[in-house]
């Protein structure tokens, strides 16, 4: 019954963050940089309130009173922030299929920062994924014509994000850690507002009626819902179950980007994608025979170290 609760959570989460791009694309009226300092203002009134409904604000103010966990979910808030602004522009800027490339990248990303910041090792699958995700990237930037700056922000802030959220408690719980994040980039989305004001002359994001309003306002919610429900299915299930299903989230974006939005796929942008397809069968089945291998070890002896965890950061 748990793993059937978690598969439920699961996949309810990443479907919520698959059609991000359509609720986001109702913001379409408003500046980009206008959208996500409201949805961080909006996100940080829904985790208050909750927060005082479930009367748990004691580990929100434990992490505020310790300089080094304050520090850590700083820079993880920063960096949060980052990756939800490239996501935006990417979208209202009709690049929702460019986004979804990013999260395709996302987990070579993670095994890139392990490598070169954990100094974990690769097995030769993973250099083979690697290498062939790397020419997927360099035919998808010729393909496009410039630099591929909207997939790789996404996929580098995202990767870095998980990466700095391992050295926070691995106990913080999401609506604690959301509620801390978005304390933090309140701050930052106050002065990225007085930023627009001074360069536009005035904030627009409320001039467009009820049918941008009422979105806008509601984008905390929609911020909080499917981390909580991912919370609940990551703890119901294993991380690689949970790897598997994050895959929904760019597919979505992808069929929404190409069947709704009808961007252009060139043959030489279709041969990037399927290159970091591959490369992501690739990385699939090197963690499925990491899985074997670990099961197939007998009890008392260490399985052999590799990077083959898909990591199911939170998404958009």
């Amino acid at each position: 019954m748990s793993n059937r609760l978690g598969y439920i959570y699961g996949f309810a989460a990443y479907l919520c963050w698959g059609a991000f791009p359509l609720f986001f694309m109702l913001l379409s009226a408003v500046d980009p940089y206008e959208v996500v300092p409201w949805r961080v203002i909006a996100a940080l009134g829904f985790c208050v309130v909750v927060v005082t409904v479930m009367r748990t604000w004691a580990p929100v103010f434990s992490i505020l009173r310790s300089p080094r966990m304050l520090g850590w979910f700083t820079l993880s808030s920063l960096l949060l922030y980052a990756n939800w602004q490239i996501f935006v522009v990417g979208i209202l800027s009709g690049h929702i299929i460019e986004t979804s490339l990013g999260y395709f990248i996302n987990p070579i990303v993670t095994i890139l920062i392990g490598v070169f910041v954990r100094k974990e090792q690769l097995t030769r699958l993973q250099w083979v994924a690697v290498v062939i995700a790397s020419i997927g990237v360099l035919i998808s930037a010729i393909a496009y014509g410039q630099f591929p700056f909207v997939a790789l922000g996404l996929a580098f802030s995202f990767g870095l994000y998980g990466a700095v959220r391992k050295q926070t408690s691995q106990d913080v719980d999401a609506l604690t850690g959301l509620t801390v994040e978005t304390l933090v980039g309140a701050v930052a989305a106050a002065i990225q507002l007085v930023v627009v004001f001074l360069v536009a002359g005035h904030l627009g994001a409320f001039d467009h009626g009820p049918a941008v309003t009422v979105p806008l306002l509601l984008s905390g919610v929609v911020t909080a819902i499917p981390l909580l429900l991912f919370a609940a299915g990551n703890r119901r299930l294993p991380l690689s179950h949970m790897g598997f299903i994050q895959f929904m989230t760019p597919i979505l974006g992808f069929l929404t980007g190409y069947f709704v939005f009808h961007e252009e796929m060139p043959t030489a942008r279709w041969i990037g994608f399927i290159a970091v397809w591959i490369a992501l069968i690739v990385l699939i089945v090197d963690m499925v025979l990491s899985i074997r291998r670990v099961r197939r070890t007998p009890a008392g002896v260490e399985p052999p170290l590799t990077t083959g965890e898909i990591v199911t950061q939170p998404g958009p």
